[in-house]
């Protein structure tokens, strides 16, 4: 699909994605893309992020692709179990954009994340891409593949490449562009 055809959301996790991120730059050169706002960025909580993501959804007014970076992407899939809840008018998502996500055992060890503990829902009713890196402090490889089995996604394997934000050297992160823009097109089958 073409980007003009969606609303891309952006879903950034634990204290916000900074202008340097590569979700910052993506919002700012896509026209239809918008960050999903949180009450309060340093300060999580698994039911509100996921809240304000299903009304987001419940304001598109055309198909939506989640964007989602570490807790974000925790808030996604909890957003999509709302969303199911609400029946057929809420099935507005037709796609996921999934990386880093924190592993289980994080969450619960950080108290900022600790509601995002424990709700790894099962398959995705949409297409789904899960990035992950071999070297996320926040997510051991084997955990990722774990996750993208659960929710029927497809893994793309990023290599040694951190936590994949700023502190990992991905501000613009063009690979990461180029596989959206892949995972987008292949929406269209």
């Amino acid at each position: 699909m073409r980007i003009a055809d969606l609303d891309l959301l952006v879903i950034p996790g634990w204290r916000d994605s900074e202008p340097e991120h590569w979700q910052s730059r993506w919002q700012a050169r896509m026209s239809t893309a918008r960050r999903v706002s949180q009450p309060d960025f340093d300060a999580p909580h698994r039911d509100v992020w996921a809240k304000n993501i299903a009304d987001a959804v419940l304001a598109a007014t055309r198909p939506v692709v989640f964007i989602a970076h570490s807790v974000g992407v925790l808030a996604a899939i909890e957003a999509t179990a709302v969303l199911t809840a609400l029946g057929p008018r809420a099935q507005n998502v037709i796609g996921a954009y999934l990386v880093a996500p924190p592993a289980d055992s994080v969450a619960a060890a950080t108290t900022p994340l600790a509601s995002f503990a424990g709700m790894h829902h099962s398959a995705l009713p949409f297409p789904s891409v899960l990035v992950a890196s071999r070297s996320d402090p926040f997510c051991a490889y084997d955990e990722a593949e774990s996750l993208a089995q659960r929710w029927g996604s497809e893994l793309v394997d990023a290599g040694d490449a951190g936590h994949l934000n700023v502190a990992s050297g991905h501000g613009p992160w063009p690979e990461g562009l180029l596989r959206l823009a892949a995972f987008l097109k292949s929406l269209d089958r």
